[in-house]
């Protein structure tokens, strides 16, 4: 969509609140691996034409896809001296399609995400089919510059059967000189038929050095929020520089507070606490507060599970892996009420308390 085309007043579903989008990064830290990768697969002729980018958010997947697309729609020819002789996929800012690229205004390019609902002043759940179709019909059309047509999908994950079905129908017929780079945070849900026509490409989380790199380039609030609170927030991230946003976030330092009170609980929980949260994760654009909600659990989860135990308690928590995991999947897939899913998480621990206590 181009610049016109969208209120600047609209915030990016495929962009932290107050950050940058990802497509202003000009660079790309802890993925040299993966970048080379797709470098070297463009100039020998292996390109292949669909990826499926992995890992979990905030881990630098969509800087990388909007890189490689970058780098292609400015270097057409994969035989070209620029090509053999780059060392990664920078591209200067003021390229012209880098700059057509920023303004969302090349019109050999899609991109594909949750769009804004202007009656309820919110952005859908989901990537709608009839998005994916009007968007990827740019591949039905002759290449503007002459060059590549690159779609890019953010996320996957918020992609559901009739929206995968109608991108997996482009992916099984690519039209010459298309590309088409999936997104995904947890990449062993995507469609099989789709995972299995893609090449995969899996980014393993960022050291704290990293992330504080990234954060020092966001410019301000970020970059000036003072060097030892960043230390501290990448420390705590998870190598998710999307997870050191929120603990630098003013705005979501109270809901990051409740949650690390709820947490230390665990698994007893403060009534008050609990339904503290949950009115804060269904609130009014509160995408964030429930991944993360989701993210402190799962983290938590992950820790019992490190620690030394008795068989039986090894089960309780695979049990109730199976069980959080199963809610929240529902949850998200049919849109289900965030409150009821946030106190059924915690009865649901508390009901395994015992087995989860017992060393």
């Amino acid at each position: 969509m181009s610049a016109a085309g969208r209120d600047s007043d609209i915030p990016d579903s495929d962009a932290y609140d107050g950050a940058p989008h990802p497509r202003f990064a000009q660079r790309l830290y802890g993925h040299l691996p993966a970048e080379t990768e797709m470098l070297n697969a463009y100039r020998t002729g292996r390109l292949a034409h669909a990826w499926l980018i992995g890992g979990a958010p905030g881990v630098g997947k969509a800087t990388l896809a909007w890189r490689f697309a970058r780098f292609l729609l400015s270097h057409p020819d994969p035989n070209s001296r620029a090509v053999s002789q780059a060392r990664d996929l920078a591209v200067e800012d003021s390229h012209p399609a880098a700059r057509l690229l920023a303004g969302h205004a090349h019109p050999d390019f899609a991109l594909l995400r949750r769009e804004w609902d202007a009656k309820t002043k919110k952005h859908f759940t989901l990537i709608r089919v009839d998005d994916v179709r009007e968007k990827l019909g740019v591949f039905q059309l002759s290449a503007a510059y002459g060059g590549w047509r690159v779609a890019i999908v953010d996320a996957a994950d918020d992609l559901n059967v009739a929206s995968a079905n109608a991108l997996l129908k482009v992916i099984e017929e690519p039209p010459p000189r298309s590309l088409i780079l999936i997104i995904a945070h947890r990449p062993g849900q995507v469609l099989p038929t789709i995972r299995s026509r893609c090449r995969r490409l899996i980014l393993e989380p960022l050291t704290p050095e990293n992330v504080v790199n990234v954060v020092d380039g966001l410019g301000a609030p970020w970059a000036t929020a003072g060097e030892d609170r960043i230390a501290a927030a990448a420390a705590r991230a998870d190598g998710s520089v999307r997870e050191a946003l929120r603990w630098l976030d003013p705005k979501a330092q109270e809901i990051g507070a409740l949650i690390d009170r709820a947490i230390a609980r665990l698994p007893q929980s403060d009534p008050q606490v609990v339904i503290k949260i949950a009115d804060a994760v269904a609130g009014r654009e509160s995408e964030d507060n429930f991944e993360r909600f989701t993210l402190a659990i799962f983290d938590w989860l992950a820790t019992q599970a490190r620690q030394p135990s008795t068989p039986a308690r090894l089960e309780a928590i695979a049990d109730l892996w199976r069980v959080l995991r199963a809610q929240t999947d529902e949850t998200e897939a049919v849109n289900l009420d965030k409150r009821v899913h946030v106190v059924a998480l915690f009865e649901a621990i508390a009901q395994r308390g015992r087995a989860l206590r017992s060393a």
